[in-house]
């Protein structure tokens, strides 16, 4: 068997004796695209942080393209990158010049032939000279996914990918990163609330539930598992304890 992109074994973490991430164990496969999938405080983001090496755990160990995050992830760093709306590039800068610095971070060449080839891609020409903070919000989304591509990564983490985006843009940005994946061999680690969007992007699911993985597998595999007419439905009665307790009963005494 191929080396996973990412193998997780029993990842812990706990905040002020408040316990986000509970002897946790996943593995993302090459040109997989894995979805993450919980309610709020279920322990995505922290399980997202610790992935890229920005929060240590407590206990647990992290391997990235081979690479323990612990001792040597300046090795996986570089053919990785991370998307999300909710953290703010620097605001001053226009959309060119941040994604030059990023670029600039990651040793990469012909940076502006890079820049002019995501703004023709992701249709940033119109704003690729202003500052990002008079930016929308839809605007401020397409510029990340720029910056979360800027180095080709081999893995590539996702965090609510199409929030604030028009469905019809939305759409697009799928395609586009379901073409990137297609053209790459990546590997994408998805967290999202968008269920139309994991049934249609996602080839695994990996359902968690106060910090723990509870759940895996197809979208198609888990609505059938969970009985229900899909994701979101499979979603509520994961989030809400309703129906996950016996599924898990019927896979332990399987």
């Amino acid at each position: 068997m191929s080396t996973p992109v990412i193998e997780v074994s029993n990842l812990r973490k706990t905040f002020d004796q408040v316990t986000a991430v509970d002897d946790l164990s996943l593995r993302v496969e090459s040109g997989q695209l894995a979805g993450l999938l919980g309610g709020n405080g279920a322990g995505k983001t922290t399980t997202i942080g610790m992935i890229l090496g920005l929060v240590l755990p407590d206990e647990g160990s992290i391997y990235v393209l081979g690479h323990d995050m612990a001792r040597h992830r300046y090795r996986a760093l570089p053919r990785m990158n991370f998307s999300s709306p909710y953290v703010d590039l620097p605001r001053r800068l226009t959309v060119a010049q941040n994604l030059g610095v990023y670029a600039r971070l990651y040793g990469l060449s012909d940076i502006p032939g890079r820049i002019r080839r995501f703004a023709r891609e992701l249709d940033l020409g119109a704003f690729i000279d202003r500052p990002v903070g008079t930016l929308s919000a839809g605007q401020k989304t397409r510029v990340a996914i720029a910056k979360a591509l800027i180095n080709d990564p081999y893995l590539l983490l996702l965090d609510e990918p199409t929030a604030s985006l028009d469905p019809d843009t939305a759409d697009w940005v799928r395609g586009y990163l379901e073409q990137y994946q297609a053209r790459t061999g990546a590997a994408i680690l998805l967290a999202s609330h968008n269920m139309a969007e994991v049934e249609r992007m996602c080839s695994n699911v990996l359902m968690m539930r106060e910090g723990k993985l509870v759940d895996e597998g197809t979208p198609s595999a888990l609505i059938a598992r969970y009985g229900r007419a899909n994701m979101e439905e499979v979603f509520l009665d994961i989030a809400r304890g309703q129906g996950w307790d016996q599924v898990a009963t019927k896979k332990s005494g399987s």
